[in-house]
């Protein structure tokens, strides 16, 4: 049952956390002024992404979930991630609870970049601006529905209490885009430091699809789904949501299959 699935996952996910790539964990602080009587600590870590820091400012930066940022005009939903997509250097961004996860360009320099998002964050606290314009929300890729099925409500539930806060410790995040039935391929988005990581793929692989493999049967893969082109951004400026994203990608890989068989009958004949 879904209960010995949950207890059995934990054995695979300290297994997998061996087998992820070692990496260096120094941590900085600085302290400012945040106004007359405050004082604001911003911690940063290192990532295994080389181009990405988390940056930990002590107060809550989402109610819950999580949002990725890749370029100003996503960042319209977001004061501060519109301040710092004004940083020279600054290529994306990814917010959670507790923290945020900034990647830069590979030609800026950490020296010249962090100082700038420190007084971006100290700022940003110090006016007490919302971090989300009103009525925006943050994305529920592993909300449970009435219409999941029982493998996908199970593949949500291993990413959401497993895998989420393993891979969110690192900086990044990795999440459900969609399930193809048919083929047994679970599609998950790689987001903040897993996005462009050297080591990202180990861990897709040697972590994350093992353990699906492992516990669930149907599944047979894990497959990160690759940014939408530009073109489809600018058709529609809201993007595409990860239910018709997912669909998408589901549609393209039917439609490849369908060619293939197509031809393969030809060939019999």
């Amino acid at each position: 049952g879904v209960c010995h699935h949950r207890k059995a996952v934990t054995m695979l996910l300290a297994a997998a956390a061996v087998r992820r790539v070692a990496r260096p964990r120094p941590t900085s602080m600085i302290m400012a002024s945040a106004g007359a009587m405050r004082r604001l600590f911003i911690q940063t870590e290192n990532t295994p992404n080389p181009e990405s820091l988390k940056f930990i400012p002590g107060k809550q930066v989402l109610e819950s979930g999580t949002l990725e940022f890749n370029s100003f005009r996503d960042a319209q939903a977001s004061p501060l991630a519109r301040r710092l997509f004004q940083i020279d250097g600054v290529k994306s961004m990814f917010f959670t609870k507790d923290f945020i996860t900034i990647t830069k360009d590979v030609n800026a320099p950490w020296s010249v970049v962090k100082p700038h998002v420190f007084e971006s964050i100290m700022d940003f606290y110090a006016e007490g601006e919302p971090i989300l314009d009103p009525g925006h929300t943050t994305g529920q890729d592993t909300l449970i529905t009435d219409d999941d099925s029982e493998v996908v409500a199970m593949i949500k539930e291993l990413i959401e209490t497993r895998v989420r806060p393993s891979v969110q410790e690192d900086g990044g995040d990795i999440a459900f885009v969609g399930y193809d039935e048919d083929k047994g391929i679970v599609l998950v988005k790689l987001q903040g430091s897993c996005a462009g990581c050297p080591s990202s793929s180990i861990t897709l692989k040697s972590g994350i699809e093992n353990m699906m493999m492992h516990y669930i049967p149907e599944v047979t893969s894990v497959e990160a789904v690759e940014e939408e082109a530009e073109e489809d951004s600018e058709m529609d400026p809201a993007g595409p949501t990860p239910v018709a994203a997912s669909k998408a990608e589901l549609d393209k890989r039917k439609e490849a299959d369908a060619a293939k068989s197509a031809w393969e009958s030809l060939g019999e004949q």
